[in-house]
């Protein structure tokens, strides 16, 4: 199917919905296409009312409810019947995405797909949800170590994967035993208004999971409730600060997944053709807008001037289009602020002595003109102390440095401020491990770009968060551990001190 505008006669309303109702407050955000500026939907902004209103009927939920007690084949059952839902409606979850997001149809569906995926995955892992026996402390000393669900969870979730993101965190957090309160970008709030819908119609208990929709100020709230036993954020890092701080004063454990800068190391002894092939796409995936774009090529001085030429030749064929165009490639920036932002940096690479190898400037021919469009660029001739190689650019950007060896390559890796993922290309298989490992980054992508199944977990080092989504680790995130000591027969007396437990608290 190929489309060029957009599905909605009349925006959409969105508003929070508290134990399966909706909820309103007094504010309204309107969203509009960023392709072609056509208002898509209008948000009801959540207030600290609404936004408390969930966090007690997520306590309610927790606290009294039956969710937590039920078996992990009763939770998985509800995830099971979601997932087999989201699959049902995968072409109305991409079209939401596409049109509110600009993020081209053909990767949308992709991220439905993946978002049913993990909701799969967490039904299984809850399943498997276990604890840990010691029974090798003397005859009569058991230890339990039981695993719980940690609480109520809040999660922020932000508008570069609206569904994707939010099935990352959703059904771990539910098939570990929580409640939540989700808050969606106001940019990219329908997909997760029908999976909320999805969660109702499989038969999740009242106020189990909660949605409130608007921007920071109902981020906020509920970064900062007391009533919150864990924030898991994805976002800026400058944003998750914020939350960070926001979290103080009840002392709420926090899990940030945050920005990036991700390098692609291409050695000489790599298959160039399917180097290029990965570097373009890891740069121009999801537009740029992506915290794991490998959007900083580092590339081995000796075949650097061949794999430039051959990346600009590609580049300059990639199509930048109308979201909702099967053939599109690139879509539009999320906002104009954005926009500005990124076309801010271009200036800033030219002026700092970046060479503009393809690209350069926003794409405003035809049906473009009335979008936020951006030509895929490759800045070539970049160095280390250039803004365009330490700043997070998040748009079609690529830029382009040069390296003689291992220890270069890894150094200038390195060098920046993020550590969320890298990738490497290499047929030589001692260097591909040596290099992996001597990477600050939580995850290496090894002849490969953006590429990896739900059963590994995903996260950062440095200034791009702590804490893991996915896999085992990202589920036990919304756990906690409880010790339970047991001790059969009767004791020596009140204060004696027998071996060979020397340690008591």
């Amino acid at each position: 199917m190929t489309t060029t505008s957009t599905t909605t006669k009349q925006p959409r309303q969105y508003t929070s919905l508290i134990a399966g109702q909706p909820r309103t407050a007094s504010r309204a955000i309107s969203r509009y296409a960023p392709s072609n500026g056509v208002k898509v939907a209008e948000v009801n902004a959540a207030d600290s009312n609404v936004v408390d209103a969930a966090v007690k009927a997520a306590r309610r939920a927790f606290d009294e409810g039956p969710w937590p007690r039920m078996t992990g084949f009763e939770r998985a059952a509800v995830l099971s019947r979601v997932a087999d839902l989201i699959d049902a409606h995968a072409e109305e979850l991409a079209m939401l995405d596409a049109e509110e997001g600009g993020k081209p149809l053909k990767l949308a569906r992709g991220d439905i797909g993946g978002a049913a995926m993990l909701t799969r995955y967490a039904a299984a892992l809850a399943v498997e949800m276990r604890g840990d026996t010691f029974t090798n402390s003397g005859p009569d000393f058991t230890g339990l170590v039981l695993r719980e669900p940690i609480g109520v969870a809040g999660l922020i979730v932000p508008w570069n994967f609206p569904a994707l993101i939010l099935c990352q965190k959703l059904p771990f957090a539910l098939g570990a035993g929580c409640a939540v309160v989700a808050k969606p970008s106001e940019l990219t709030t329908g997909s997760a208004v029908r999976i909320t819908e999805f969660y109702v119609e499989a038969g999740l208990p009242e106020g189990v999971f909660n949605l409130v929709t608007g921007d920071g100020e109902a981020g906020g709230a509920l970064a900062e409730h007391a009533g919150i036993d864990l924030i898991s954020f994805t976002g800026s890092t400058a944003t998750g600060r914020r939350v960070v701080e926001a979290s103080k004063q009840s002392l709420t454990k926090v899990h940030l997944e945050l920005g990036g800068k991700a390098a692609s190391l291409v050695f000489a002894d790599a298959d160039l053709d399917d180097a290029a092939d990965g570097v373009l796409f890891g740069a121009y995936f999801n537009c740029g807008e992506c915290c794991v774009s490998q959007s900083r090529l580092l590339v081995q001085d000796s075949i650097a001037a061949e794999f430039v030429a051959r990346l600009a030749d590609a580049s300059a064929r990639i199509k930048v289009g109308q979201p909702l165009d099967d053939t599109t490639d690139v879509g539009p920036m999320i906002h104009d602020g954005h926009l500005a932002k990124v076309l801010g940096y271009l200036d800033t690479g030219a002026k700092e002595g970046a060479r503009v190898a393809v690209g350069g400037s926003r794409a405003n021919a035809g049906d473009l003109a009335s979008g936020l469009y951006v030509q895929p660029t490759i800045l070539d001739s970049v160095t280390t102390d250039m803004t365009v190689f330490n700043e997070e650019i998040f748009g079609p950007v690529l830029t382009v440095t040069t390296f003689t060896d291992a220890a270069d390559a890894i150094a200038k890796a390195n060098a920046v401020q993020y550590g969320l993922s890298n990738s490497m290309w290499s047929k030589n298989i001692d260097r591909v491990l040596n290099v992996s490992k001597a990477l600050k980054s939580g995850t290496v992508y090894v002849n490969t770009a953006i590429d990896a199944p739900p059963n590994m977990p995903f996260g950062g080092y440095k200034a791009s968060g702590y804490g893991r989504e996915m896999g085992q680790a990202g589920f036990d995130e919304y756990t906690t551990l409880k010790s339970v000591n047991i001790r059969t027969g009767r004791r020596a007396g009140t204060f004696a001190i027998t071996a060979p437990r020397a340690v008591r608290r």
